[in-house]
């Protein structure tokens, strides 16, 4: 993990830093640039679920944070991670095998993802739009009203200008 990785993930209802180690954790991240108003989509060419629409994370792995193991995952996946990347959570869910951290990640340009075996293609998709079809638990997630409005929510903010945009 390189230092200059800013270690951020922003509460969204206090605004305070939370950074969390513990074990069977997977995290995933919506990349969101606000110059095009869409999100990164990447096509799973792996065993699990393969011909299916996801975000770039996976497993948090040992002593990682989740920080961390998320933005090892975005390298391993997407050949990069925003320096001072500002994560707000979306969503946590709990059940009795592991735990799924989703998160909204704002940048301002779209970009060319280097993909790593996992995946064979992606995409850039407008806001209140999905690709088809999309791996089962993020079709799942992005089905709820709380996720809806939640992702409403920070693009409504970005619109008006209350943002704090992570730098690529």
């Amino acid at each position: 993990m390189t230092a200059s990785i800013k270690q951020e993930i922003i509460l969204s209802s206090s605004n305070t830093l939370i950074n969390h180690s513990m074990s069977n954790q997977s995290a995933g991240v919506f990349f969101y640039s606000n110059k095009t108003n869409r999100y990164l989509y990447l096509l799973r060419i792996d065993n699990k679920n393969p011909g299916n629409w996801g975000i770039p994370g996976g497993k948090i792995e040992g002593s990682e944070t989740l920080f961390e193991g998320l933005a090892r995952e975005c390298i391993e996946e997407i050949g990069l991670f925003p320096p001072k990347a500002k994560l707000v959570p979306i969503q946590k869910f709990i059940n009795h095998s592991f735990i799924y951290h989703t998160f909204f990640c704002e940048i301002t340009d779209e970009f060319v993802p280097i993909l790593n075996e996992e995946h064979c293609g992606y995409a850039w998709v407008g806001d209140n739009q999905y690709p088809k079809p999309l791996h089962p638990g993020l079709f799942s997630m992005v089905n709820f009203d709380v996720v809806q409005s939640k992702l409403k929510s920070f693009v409504l903010s970005i619109a008006a200008g209350n943002h704090s945009k992570s730098t690529l």
